[in-house]
């Protein structure tokens, strides 16, 4: 995947290996909305189309996680003239508390930036590089502002008690996940806004955590060798909570999704 970014939107989304996917409807409504920013339309019955292919992928492997993250991955992919590719892949484990380095996010014109789309070759560069440096993830940064996450959504706690996440309309991605667990993490206490992470709030966050459908909900405990905050407090207790209800009960089927 690389070059013209009109050229696919794509989601990853967690399966069970079997007929179901992870809040397929959520993913599925992304992927209309990130199609129409590129200026391409989707097939009216993708999730159909989706579902009858997620019936011809094999088991990629054996599982490796544990029970807070989902044992596969696919990654759904769709032209503009409504080619559907799906890959599947075995989900990979993290540690308890992940690392990361920054790096300088790139950058795409306007309607483009925040969207799933067909150049996402920099961010598969990102991850090598963190793996290059000894660290877990990369961490996406516009001049002094962290945007995103080379596979995930970053989520700090401020010292004034709320947890803020990187606005999408200064391109970070509409995070799947975290509309997944918003609500459960307001309701442990936590409220939760979007904002321009800057530098200072890093330095003084309580704590971090990143997410994604593939980590699930991890906690991170530096930055560039610099320690953030309590990793594992109560951020990422509220988060944990909420995914793990998540996990239990938001797999669907075709006929789940149409019901």
């Amino acid at each position: 995947m690389g070059g013209d970014p009109r050229s696919e939107v794509f989601t990853t989304i967690a399966w069970d290996g079997g007929t179901r996917l992870l809040a397929p409807d959520l993913h599925i409504s992304r992927l209309f909305r990130h199609a129409e920013r590129l200026g391409f339309n989707l097939p009216d019955n993708l999730p159909e189309l989706i579902f009858e292919a997620l019936s011809k992928c094999e088991i990629p492997g054996e599982s490796v996680v544990e029970e807070n993250q989902a044992p596969f991955l696919v990654k759904i992919g769709i032209n503009p003239n409504g080619k559907i590719e799906l890959v599947p892949r075995v989900n990979g484990k993290w540690p308890n508390q992940m690392t990361a380095i920054s790096l300088s996010a790139p950058r795409w014109e306007g309607a483009v930036r925040g969207t799933k789309h067909g150049d996402w070759t920099p961010y598969f560069d990102a991850r090598e590089v963190a793996k290059e440096h000894g660290a877990d993830i990369s961490l996406l940064f516009d001049e002094e502002s962290l945007v995103d996450g080379d596979r995930c959504m970053p989520v700090l706690l401020d010292n004034d008690g709320i947890a803020y996440y990187p606005k999408p309309s200064e391109g970070a991605l509409d995070s799947v996940t975290l509309e997944q667990i918003r609500e459960g993490i307001e309701r442990a206490g936590v409220p939760i806004r979007e904002a321009r992470l800057t530098l200072p709030m890093l330095l003084r966050a309580s704590e971090m955590i990143v997410l994604g459908s593939g980590l699930g909900v991890q906690a991170l405990g530096e930055i560039d060798g610099r320690v953030i905050g309590q990793p594992q407090g109560r951020l990422y207790q509220a988060a944990h909570n909420a995914w793990m209800n998540r996990l239990q009960t938001a797999w669907m089927s075709l006929e789940d999704l149409e019901a």
